[in-house]
């Protein structure tokens, strides 16, 4: 096959420029950081672990009509210099897949010299502002933010392809983050690559596309973070921020380093620049200003660098060195670092245990650490690990953990603090913990005593051979507590038990914990009785078989209209057949529990043995909503028979409690309102914001 003199030209060009960059990575980098770069660029990444992409019909159909609002929530700002073919698969993908929030769109025509200027005008919906002369990028951007109407700016190139959901998602993060002041989108190369997860700035000023040429679902780019910079391809900022910063920077007319700089000038307001994960955005990167920084519209890049490096001097002082080769460690290394270890990934929605770790986690953020969760199982959790990695945990799974010891090898020596959740969790990785992460201070989180619940089921059973299981459980984790610096539980009643069981052991109290969900309906537009609680807990199963066989029927006896409604994941047959019981509706698993937790009158803990605090008693109390329960149930919780809830034993006391309180308003309206005030106390996060602090951030001997 013949080579022309183009070809040649192009293969010369890439060869030098390659070396070219190689040279000065080496320079300015160091051999182990240029080395990274180059191994990521060649390494394969597998087709599982690309992302899944739309693109619209390849077609030069030019869009009818984009579905913009006269009063939008958000402008999307789309500076365009010819590619009129790219600028046209943009807006199609606008139009095939429209956010959801109110937008409009403004294309600023930077002096097309193609038909930009006669094709886009004829898009109904489209917003199209010419520029007498060529500006370049940052006029363009600004010109368009001028035009403006929403309170959102959304600067997207026109060499990208948004994905579905990628602006709705750039929104909710400044709902989800109140302190957000710029967030960047996920850039993924059109083959399903990753471009970048946010960019890094080094003391130097250099920068660096981090996760380029690796995989969008690798664990250490699929969580949301603060990041230095993100790439003006896909960025959001609200309006009047924009105003404030100044804008995009004229000094780096026309273009480049204008977006990391107005991410420094955002951090400088006080707000935070946020990597959004979950929204991506395919960038066909160089279309327009090409790769070479040796030509054309790039060469300002390399002019840039010393001009943004000369006017943000003093903050890059805080910026890691170039020859740091970055990585979640060292993109964390200002905060502390907290491992969480528990059996499978948590599902708050299914039980308390899951409710109160998730909660734990948002308390160690909001305190300044970075988290970090391992599950045992290394499975993805699917929307599970999704909202982790919302939150901002960084959330590991197979195959990008490869194996435990090998992973713990590598990550150990970053972590403050490691929390190993239940004790035969924890019994398997201290020797690892011990042995790749000395520094870190291991604490045990023990969930519930499981060898107080053990103990106590055998008596209720009076069966030998439980009993037996439950001394071989109690021996194992009291060894795991000896094992470890520090045991959480989450009742005084079990630290009083450790005091006698462990007495050398050093052990704090972390009790459930629960945001205010406030009052909910009142008395009269309340009915029925619920109960909540996953069946794979066996003191569940024994709680509702109980209360059908034996309360439910006195209950019916005086209330023959009211039903019980029985919710919770994982029915077993025994809780399944009850549906076919007058008055008992069996739920299974309810994804939104609220309807239920503010629409019925009188919730139920009819425990009979158990350990540890009762989540389903402060999550009904946490929404205003009145609890029979048994002594069992409420031990630990701080709470008074008659005061904050009605507290029966056997099967007639406890259908008295029930049918009084369904019937007495002024009752349940005091246990009421002293419920909210019993978790505000005791059970929410605020509760428990300083043993989090003794815990996790005092100095440690």
């Amino acid at each position: 096959m013949s080579i022309s003199l183009a070809d040649a030209r192009f293969l010369f060009d890439r060869a030098t420029g390659l070396i070219r960059r190689g040279w000065l990575s080496l320079r300015t980098r160091g051999l182990r950081a240029s080395w990274e770069r180059v191994r990521a660029q060649l390494r394969r990444v597998p087709a599982a672990q690309r992302a899944a992409l739309y693109f619209p019909a390849a077609t030069p159909r030019v869009p009818a009509r984009l579905a913009t609002s006269a009063e939008p929530l958000a402008s999307i700002v789309i500076p365009v210099y010819g590619q009129l073919e790219h600028t046209l698969r943009c807006l199609r993908a606008l139009v095939e897949q429209p956010p959801q929030a109110a937008f409009e769109v403004i294309v600023v025509d930077d002096g097309s010299p193609d038909d930009s200027a006669e094709v886009l005008p004829t898009i109904a919906g489209l917003r199209h502002h010419r520029r007498a002369v060529n500006g370049g990028f940052i006029a363009a951007c600004n010109d368009g933010a001028a035009l403006a109407r929403g309170e959102f700016l959304v600067f997207l190139n026109n060499d990208t392809v948004p994905q579905p959901g990628w602006l709705d998602a750039l929104l909710q993060t400044f709902t989800d983050h109140p302190g957000a002041g710029l967030v960047g989108a996920q850039l993924l190369y059109p083959d399903g690559r990753l471009q970048e997860a946010g960019g890094v700035v080094f003391a130097d000023g250099s920068g660096w596309n981090y996760g380029r040429h690796q995989s969008p679902v690798d664990p250490r780019y699929g969580y949301l973070r603060d990041t230095d910079y993100a790439s003006g391809a896909a960025i959001v900022i609200p309006r009047t921020l924009f105003v404030q910063a100044g804008m995009f920077d004229v000094r780096y007319a026309p273009a480049y380093y204008e977006d990391t700089d107005l991410a420094f000038a955002v951090r400088a307001a006080g707000r935070r620049v946020l990597y959004q994960p979950a929204a991506r955005v395919v960038h066909d990167e160089g279309t327009t200003a090409g790769t070479d920084t040796r030509h054309g519209a790039k060469a300002s890049q390399v002019r840039n660098r010393e001009r943004f490096a000369a006017h943000r001097a003093e903050a890059l002082r805080q910026q890691l060195a170039a020859d740091v080769v970055p990585s979640p460690a060292t993109l964390h290394h200002r905060q502390r670092q907290v491992l969480v270890i528990d059996a499978l990934s948590p599902m708050p929605d299914r039980d308390s245990g899951s409710l109160r770790l998730v909660n734990l986690m948002r308390l160690l953020q909001a305190e300044g650490a970075h988290v970090v969760f391992l599950p045992a199982d290394l499975k993805h959790a699917g929307a599970y690990t999704e909202a982790l990695q919302a939150l901002g945990v960084e959330t590991w799974f197979a195959p990008f953990v490869g194996g435990v010891p090998a992973w713990m090898r590598e990550h150990g020596p970053r972590f403050d603090s490691v929390i190993a959740c239940r004790h035969y969790v924890a019994r398997e990785f201290l020797p690892l913990l011990r042995k790749h992460a000395p520094q870190a201070q291991l604490v045990f989180d023990t969930i519930d005593l499981h060898y107080l619940r053990e103990q106590r089921a055998a008596e209720v059973a009076g069966d030998a051979a439980r009993a037996r299981t439950a001394q071989r459980t109690r021996v194992l984790e009291l060894d795991v507590i000896a094992r470890s610096d520090l045991t959480l539980v989450v009742s005084d009643a079990e630290r009083a038990l450790l005091a006698t069981d462990a007495p050398a052991a050093r052990v704090e109290v972390l009790s459930n914990l629960h945001r205010i969900a406030g009052p909910g309906a009142p008395f009269a537009q309340r009915r029925d009785l619920v109960f909540v609680g996953g069946f794979r807990h066996p003191p569940n199963v024994d709680a509702v078989r109980w209360f059908a066989d034996a309360v439910f029927p006195r209950v019916r006896l005086r209330l023959p209209d009211v039903r019980f409604h029985c919710i919770g994941g994982d029915v077993v047959e025994a809780i399944g057949a009850l549906a076919e019981r007058d008055g008992i509706t069996v739920h299974g698993h309810v994804p939104d529990i609220a309807p239920y937790m503010d629409g019925c009158r009188v919730a139920l803990a009819p425990l009979r043995y158990g350990a540890g605090v009762k989540g389903k008693v402060n999550l009904s109390m946490a929404h205003g909503q009145p609890v029979v329960a048994t002594s069992c149930a409420i031990e630990g919780m701080h709470t008074r028979d008659g005061h904050d809830v009605l507290v029966a034993d056997d099967a007639d006391a406890f259908a008295d409690a029930v049918v009084r309180l369904h019937e007495d308003e002024a009752l349940w309206t005091t246990l009421s309102r002293n419920g909210l005030d019993n978790v505000a106390r005791h059970f929410s996060l605020d509760a428990a914001r300083e043993t989090v602090r003794q815990v996790f951030f005092a100095p440690r001997d």
